[in-house]
């Protein structure tokens, strides 16, 4: 590349690793992402830091991790001043902007925050009203006064809800293009207006409106605006493209609703897992079946009772993401016509997973497998050769990674390593291990389930996972890749080089920068 290159990046919500057609699909059709997967570097052995929305995408803004940048789950916004590699691109003259589901605050999850009677443990000195930017409400008459910088974004336009809830800057756009207010601005429950709905749960259903006023268009849209813009300007862009999908509640509207029969779909191998060996509380989960798991909160934990709700489910989500597949094709066309295709960097994953009736589970939530802790991952440089990996990567990495391959100065603190060796080489590995963290907050779960998972994922394929309540699981993913086979409870010998590994792991993941002294530069204000 001959100037600076763009920066396109583009993130999925909850989507699991399996579900695209460059890592074996076969039902799901994603020909635009199977295109860019065949121009650049697909990572299949990808992790996130953490399976959960918040702490998960602060790790990629930070390269940072959850335990460190603060954001543990999704009932705390990551701070303003948080060191971003956004910002660091920002400073080094980029023009940045983000389309689409941010929750670095959280707004969408206010329902997560527990409330206590104490004094908090840092004042952040920001002023009120610094982390609740993306209450949905702020927006029901225009949206507010953003700061000049959020997180190193410069331009910022939100479409804060998931399933056929319009809310943030993209209920304004919507009702813009003529939708109707109570069409848009609807509850998330099973009262939601729709054109058609499951029989067997609520969060399966038609929007009551059509194709080119959801999210995944919004986002599809307003991304080629900022990109014709910026290019027009003759300014080099970093944009994030972020949808909302494919995230229960599963509504893919239009045609993308059909695109599947759900009685075509397959089952996970390890669906009728009975988890002998695995901790009493996801037995409970199993047990749960998502009409009841539900119904009290539309995101929480459950288990795959209903076998043909479970198809209706990836039915549902691969139309969903077929749509975005599609939004991603017409951002690439954008791209291209304004001649930046080889000066343009893409990376493409999710923020988590989806256990999606794998191990007799479904959605999210203290379910440390590899339905909801592995991503989709390609990055795209157009200076380097195509190529596949099957090399340890997290989305830690992928802050230090861009930084790294643009030249662009890093900042303090930066805990995940530069992919750039394996865009040159494949076969090369820059790491031997990815921790995965999940935490909540001891005095929230009060023992009803345990409040603290480690999951440690090795270069010898082996996942280990312990629990602060001692228990434990191991799979040896090599030969075992559906975890059908826990080891641990019959192997000590075994066990023991994992606890000892995941001591080592946790001693590396301690943070050295936090408040050390810097050279100090002004943020946009």
């Amino acid at each position: 590349m001959t100037k600076r290159p763009n920066i396109l990046f583009i993130i999925t919500d909850q989507q699991r690793a399996a579900d695209t057609g460059f890592m074996g699909n076969q039902v799901v059709r994603t020909p635009h992402l199977d295109a860019l997967a065949a121009r650049g570097t697909v990572f299949d052995n990808a992790w996130v830091a953490n399976p959960m929305c918040m702490p998960n995408r602060s790790t990629i803004m930070t390269g940072r991790m959850p335990s460190v940048h603060g954001v543990i789950f999704n009932d705390r916004s990551l701070e303003l001043g948080a060191a971003t590699h956004v910002r660091q691109f920002r400073e080094a003259g980029y023009r940045t902007a983000l389309f689409g589901k941010s929750h670095l605050q959280h707004g969408l999850s206010r329902n997560s925050v527990t409330e206590f009677d104490l004094a908090a443990t840092v004042d952040h000195g920001y002023g009120l009203g610094w982390d609740e930017l993306e209450n949905y409400e702020l927006y029901e008459n225009g949206p507010p006064e953003f700061p000049d910088d959020f997180y190193g974004f410069g331009h910022v336009e939100l479409s804060i809800d998931h399933g056929a809830r319009v809310s943030g800057h993209h209920l304004q756009w919507a009702l813009g293009k003529g939708g109707r207010y109570e069409d848009l601005m609807v509850p998330i429950t099973e009262e939601s207006p729709c054109r058609r709905r499951s029989d067997r749960w609520w969060q399966v259903y038609q929007p009551p409106y059509d194709e080119d006023l959801h999210s995944t268009n919004f986002v599809t849209e307003r991304t080629i605006d900022f990109i014709n813009d910026a290019v027009s300007a003759g300014e080099p862009f970093y944009t994030w493209a972020s949808f909302p999908d494919p995230h229960h509640p599963m509504t893919p509207p239009g045609r993308w609703f059909d695109r599947h029969d759900p009685a075509d779909m397959e089952l996970p191998v390890s669906i009728n897992d009975p988890l002998e060996h695995a901790p009493e509380y996801l037995r409970r989960f199993q047990e749960l079946g998502l009409a009841t798991a539900t119904q009290r909160s539309w995101v929480a934990p459950a288990g795959a009772t209903d076998h043909e709700l479970v198809k209706e489910c990836i039915a549902a989500t691969y139309g969903a993401i077929e749509f975005i597949d599609d939004g991603v094709g017409r951002i690439l066309a954008a791209i291209e016509a304004n001649g930046e295709l080889d000066d343009t960097i893409v990376v493409f994953t999710a923020d988590h997973g989806d256990m999606m009736g794998e191990h007799g589970l479904m959605l999210k939530g203290f379910m440390p497998f590899r339905g909801t802790q592995q991503v989709p991952l390609v990055i795209v440089d157009p200076s380097r050769s195509p190529g596949r990996s099957g090399s340890l990567s997290g989305s830690i990495d992928l802050a230090p990674t861009l930084m790294d391959i643009c030249d662009v100065q890093p900042h303090d603190g930066i805990q995940g390593q530069s992919l750039a060796p394996v865009l040159d080489d494949p076969s090369a590995s820059v790491r031997d291990h990815v921790l995965i963290e999940q935490d909540r907050r001891a005095a929230v779960t009060r023992g009803r389930i345990p409040h603290r998972i480690r999951t440690l994922i090795s270069r010898d394929g082996s996942e280990y996972t312990r629990w602060n309540t001692g228990e434990s699981m191991l799979y040896d993913l090599s030969e075992d890749p559906h975890e059908l086979e826990e080891l641990s409870h019959a192997d000590n010998t075994r066990k023991a080089v994992q606890d000892d590994r995941l001591v080592g792991a946790l001693m590396e993941a301690a943070d050295d920068s936090r408040g050390a002294p810097v050279v100090r530069r002004a943020i946009h204000g």
